[in-house]
């Protein structure tokens, strides 16, 4: 709530994604990373654009009517708190997403992938494990 006691008027962020090949888009966060397709526009049966959802945090893809000239996904990064970035990885990996080695870092694990057009993603949570720490150094001393 705001100082007047009044609902706040922001609700969400919800990054919105072009794309250049939206089935394989829509493959990869539906499929590969487990999000939900409540929402889509399919002129002609076709689709054009989606909003994806996984517990209650939204993403947006729309083929591209014009792609732009440089490389997709420069310079963009979507991070997403979560509660276990680990058991995300697993899940991640058991559906064949390729992920890096997963890290601490500011005091969160970090879950770092990079979508079919280039636009990264990590998924982030809480943990007291030292800062720096690889996932494979972790696992073997725990």
């Amino acid at each position: 709530m705001s100082d007047t006691g009044e609902q706040p008027n922001l609700r969400e962020a919800v990054p919105f994604l072009g794309v250049t090949d939206m089935q394989a888009s829509a493959r990869f966060y539906t499929e590969g990373l487990g999000f939900a397709m409540p929402l889509h526009w399919s002129p002609g049966g076709e689709l054009r654009w989606c909003r994806v959802e996984r517990d209650g945090v939204g993403l947006m893809l729309q083929q591209f009517h014009q792609r732009p000239a440089g490389r997709l996904g420069e310079g963009v990064t979507v991070c997403l708190m979560c509660a276990d970035a680990l058991a995300l990885y697993h899940e991640f990996t058991a559906r064949g997403v390729v992920c890096a080695e997963p890290f601490v870092g500011n005091g969160l694990w970090v879950v770092d992938l990079v979508d079919p057009d280039g636009y990264r993603l990590e998924f982030e949570s809480p943990t007291d494990v030292p800062e720096e720490t690889r996932y494979t150094d972790w696992a073997n001393t725990s």
